[in-house]
């Protein structure tokens, strides 16, 4: 095979979390099967084995890819943003704006799609959204200890509500079939929610 072609043949192990992903999209509360993606990916079941050990694996490679482009967005708010009202902004923000782009992952992080699936995917989402909570109590952390603009509330108060938003707007999302976006009203609703969380040093 020349250079030229091996460039543009398909990443195959891409392709697999992509269809999978799809899949997860196109056919919400259904349970995805490995003869099923096999299908889809237009491929036999034992050539998804060759590129991931399990289909516990291939949910595992997906939320990965969510933790990496959260976080990584998340880390970036962080260095460049110093207030915390404008800091938890943008983090719930990051949050709802991936499970918009990124529906069939949506139904992972929910749980929802790993009914019946291997218990230690459930503790990885888990972990998920308890490294939001983390975040967003480390920025607020910082504000009260800075003398500015601080929690009007208790910091554990503060963050599970902001985690209970989350974690609501992606159920919504889920629940419409995708057709809710987590992102709807967001314009409106955070400065009603900032008004009760934040008050002046």
């Amino acid at each position: 095979m020349s250079e030229s072609e091996q460039k543009n043949k398909p990443n195959r192990r891409q392709q697999i979390l992509e269809t999978l992903a799809r899949e997860l999209e196109t056919h919400p509360g259904s349970r995805i099967t490995t003869a099923g993606l096999a299908k889809a990916v237009g491929v036999s079941e034992a050539a998804l084995y060759r590129h991931f050990a399990s289909k516990a694996k291939m949910f595992e490679a997906l939320i990965d890819f969510a933790e990496e482009s959260v976080f990584g967005l998340i880390s970036k708010i962080l260095v460049q943003e110093n207030g915390v009202r404008d800091r938890c902004e943008k983090i719930v923000q990051v949050v709802l704006g991936f499970a918009e782009h990124n529906p069939g992952i949506t139904r992972i992080l929910l749980g929802e799609a790993l009914v019946g699936e291997n218990d230690r995917l459930r503790v990885r989402v888990g972990q998920f959204f308890e490294r939001i909570r983390t975040q967003l109590k480390q920025s607020l952390r910082e504000a009260n200890l800075s003398g500015g603009e601080r929690a009007a509330v208790s910091i554990d108060a503060a963050a599970d509500t902001m985690l209970a938003l989350i974690e609501g707007k992606l159920s919504q999302y889920a629940r419409s079939g995708f057709s809710d976006k987590p992102t709807r009203y967001w314009s409106e609703q955070w400065p009603l929610l900032a008004q009760g969380l934040f008050r002046d040093g």
